[in-house]
């Protein structure tokens, strides 16, 4: 009995990272196609950023559907809860770096810091 259970947990560890994948690859195909705001063009860390979140969010949104559907309420939460974690945790590591403002920029004019 307990083969038969460690058997169902590692199909659905594979099932859940080839959703991840499937995630993945959709989500950096469309991403790099799309254009920003302002011409600019593809950006790597952008795409990343979004192919990591469009993975984990296909994946965790998945893994608790079928929990629901199998009426297993405290995997569909720990699923949600996991994806979600890791997609705000995606968007801290690899966000784009942010230019300083003229408030946070501590040098003069003369290229100085200001005391």
């Amino acid at each position: 009995m307990k083969w038969a259970a460690r058997r169902r947990r590692a199909g659905a560890v594979a099932g859940a990272a080839d959703l991840f994948l499937r995630g993945f690859v959709a989500t950096a195909l469309l991403t790099a196609v799309q254009k920003e705001r302002g011409g600019a063009g593809v950006r790597g860390r952008r795409v990343l950023r979004h192919a990591v979140q469009g993975g984990l969010a296909l994946a965790s949104g998945s893994v608790a559907a079928s929990a629901i559907l199998r009426r297993d309420y405290g995997t569909a939460a720990m699923g949600v809860v996991a994806g979600a974690a890791g997609i705000l945790v995606t968007e801290h590591l690899l966000a784009s770096p942010q230019p300083l403002t003229h408030a946070e920029d501590k040098e003069n004019g003369l290229g100085q810091e200001d005391e």
